[in-house]
């Protein structure tokens, strides 16, 4: 098996839906990320052989947004793309996907990540106005378009926007949290707290120029004006302003409110991958291996938030590591009571007995390692692309906090999984 090494993570700026990226499509987005990668590492594009994106949000015009995004920033037309989708750890199966290719010997260098537009969000026709539209292709005179147009109602217009619901329950991912909040005992104030806490960190990283570091221009037509910050970081936030906002999900007695949520966002992140050797022979100085990764599946109706747990101890038995031996923890932030639930979740001894067949709780979790540089509640998160930018932070992090180990730990609809974890390259 050959190593598998991180060489550097860029993502454009993360916006909140229905701004500065409204109009474009997710390729161009993901474009610009791989751009801004190639950019960074001064890596020829024809040198890179293989890409994987995830995405969330599909459009059938680039179904492959992959090969899209790659032949967008010129990445050469030999190199196979694929595109994965598995809701919000799409990226990290992409990420895992590469990371498969390059130990098997099938690549050395290899672009991962993910992009998301949910302002340009596909909306169709009800199904019945869906049939007679395809009916209608069958017409060929005025007397078929004149029996076309009688059978249309007023109601075929209506359009059906998706909605951000678990397929199999019905329910919104947010009125699941709700209810794991209450089944776990996470307050609103326990929430409200977290959440004050990821927008500080995040403008304190903002400040200190360490979201810089990973962070690209997106520049894109008509202006070409480069956009340089995430927008959805709130560092003037109070605990007295996100304490009057009503429940957003469950009303009138929820917890889960516009500021204790991550919000929808458009954006795209990657990494780039290299087989150790070849990274060195090329002149790389690598920030981390690659050592393990993982992914789960639980019971969507009752477990659907807390893949981080499950995963998180799945890979420590399966490394043969400790929590206590992780000195850098990013967690994806879905909503504030999801980390606090799985937090809680790792420290108890009921569930560890229960759930994980341990004899006691998974380990206690040092707030000083964990999340850091702010997370989805306050940087944002496009579904197809998080794993990406949390890869990139804890890459980083690694490395500015002089550690050996850091985990990524995720949750995604269907009650999926994934852990990964990384090792610092010294």
């Amino acid at each position: 098996m050959k190593k598998v090494v991180l060489i550097a993570g860029c993502r454009i700026p993360f916006l909140k839906a229905g701004s500065d990226y409204q109009g474009l499509m997710s390729y161009e987005l993901g474009k610009m990320a791989i751009s801004g990668l190639l950019r960074q590492t001064d890596l020829p594009p024809a040198a890179v052989e293989a890409v994987a994106m995830g995405t969330v949000v599909h459009q059938l015009k680039t179904s492959n947004v992959a090969r899209e995004s790659a032949l967008a920033a010129g990445i050469a037309y030999t190199a196979p793309c694929h595109t994965v989708s598995m809701a919000c750890i799409s990226a990290n199966r992409a990420i895992a996907d590469a990371a498969d290719q390059i130990a098997l010997g099938h690549a050395r260098i290899v672009i991962a990540g993910g992009t998301d537009s949910v302002s340009d969000i596909p909306i169709s026709f009800p199904a019945a106005m869906r049939r007679k539209l395809f009916d209608a292709q069958k017409m060929c005179g005025a007397a078929d378009y004149m029996r076309f147009a009688a059978r249309l109602r007023p109601s075929d217009f209506k359009p059906e926007v998706p909605t951000i619901s678990e397929f199999t329950t019905g329910r919104t991912m947010g009125q699941d949290c709700d209810r794991l909040a209450d089944r776990i005992g996470v307050s609103r104030q326990e929430q409200d707290l977290y959440a004050l806490r990821s927008h500080q960190l995040a403008a304190m990283a903002q400040r200190e120029g360490w979201l810089a570091a990973e962070i690209c221009a997106a520049e894109f037509a008509p202006h070409f004006m480069p956009v340089l910050h995430d927008n959805g970081i709130r560092g003037d936030s109070s605990i007295e302003k996100i304490n009057n906002l009503p429940p957003a999900f469950s009303r009138p007695n929820g917890t889960i409110t516009a500021a204790n949520a991550s919000f929808l966002t458009d954006g795209a992140a990657v990494v780039l991958l290299m087989e150790e050797q070849t990274a060195l022979a090329l002149g790389y100085k690598p920030q981390a291996y690659i050592r393990h990764y993982t992914f789960t599946a639980q019971n969507p109706e009752d477990e659907l938030l807390l893949g981080p747990a499950y995963a998180t101890a799945r890979l420590l038995d399966q490394t043969q590591l400790n929590l206590s031996d992780i000195q850098v923890l990013e967690f994806h932030e879905a909503f504030a009571a999801q980390v606090l639930a799985n937090i809680k979740c790792l420290e108890s001894d009921q569930f560890g007995r229960e759930k994980l067949q341990r004899s006691g709780k998974v380990g206690i979790i040092d707030m000083d390692t964990l999340n850091l540089w702010g997370g989805s509640l306050s940087i944002g998160h496009p579904f197809g692309a998080t794993g990406a930018r949390l890869l990139t932070t804890a890459a980083n992090r690694l490395r500015r906090e002089k550690a050996q180990f850091a985990l990524v730990a995720s949750c995604a609809a269907g009650a999926l999984g994934h852990a990964m974890l990384l090792e610092n390259y010294g």
